[in-house]
């Protein structure tokens, strides 16, 4: 597979990892459909990159249904899906205020890891009816964990429980998709300048920056995109997670 013959649906493409990810294929000559809840955000950034949107709730089955046909009759096809789609809560499992609130529990489960099979199962469907390439390939899943997955902080539970889940299926699904051409893959992102972290003093920003041991500092949306990308081009990665972290490992 080629960046430049590439139809993607992106999640989450209207800002940070996603965004990065819909410009870095536009810019190679691919074609992309953005998916997202910001309507604004994501209609302006497919005019920017010639590529399309669909207002998108990743939880809802009958909303990714929809933004799975407009992308199908915008693009003729789907050979990639990238799921950057996310939410994070900083809560305790008891904290001053009480037990955790399960409904953010509950909130963070159904975005992250639900929101993202939903969208990876039906993107699926139109994938496996591709023309084969010449080693079979029909088409690729990149998912997005976190070093939260294996590295979960105080205040983390749902969101490494969220993302875990996205690591524990990555094999299985490669497994079950194998047969169809369609390779799945995720990406377990460090400490990266999105729209969230970016939003923190600069002395935070700085103090997470120091912690990252080679280089010390914090990922740019743009590596996680080319990382991306490069998945998409190499065929015989599958089934595995890639830490992009610059060696994090946090305690």
């Amino acid at each position: 597979m080629q960046l430049s013959t590439t139809a993607a649906v992106i999640t989450g493409g209207a800002s940070g990892l996603g965004e990065a990810t819909a410009r870095h294929i536009a810019a190679n000559g691919g074609q992309v459909t953005i998916l997202d809840r910001d309507a604004e955000r994501g209609e302006k950034l497919a005019a920017e990159i010639g590529g399309h949107f669909a207002r998108t709730d990743v939880t809802d089955e009958s909303s990714v249904q929809t933004a799975i046909a407009h992308a199908m009759k915008a693009m003729g096809r789907i050979t990639a899906c990238v799921n950057c789609a996310g939410i994070a809560y900083g809560i305790k499992t008891v904290g001053r205020d009480g037990p955790h609130p399960l409904d953010a529990f509950r909130r963070t489960i159904d975005v992250n890891l639900v929101g993202t099979f939903n969208v990876a199962r039906l993107a699926a469907v139109e994938m496996a009816r591709n023309d084969p390439e010449p080693d079979g390939a029909r088409g690729v899943i990149v998912n997005t964990a976190s070093v939260a997955a294996f590295d979960g902080q105080k205040g983390q539970a749902a969101y490494s429980a969220s993302k875990g889940g996205i690591v524990g299926m990555t094999l299985p699904m490669a497994r079950d998709l194998a047969s169809s051409g369609i390779r799945v893959m995720t990406i377990a992102p460090g400490i990266f300048k999105t729209p969230m972290l970016a939003s923190l003093p600069e002395e935070i920003q700085s103090q997470l920056a120091a912690d990252v041991p080679n280089p010390p500092r914090l990922g740019d949306p743009s590596e996680y995109a080319r990382l991306a990308g490069f998945i998409i081009e190499m065929g015989y990665l599958n089934g595995e997670v890639i830490r992009l972290d610059g060696a994090l490992r946090m305690r």
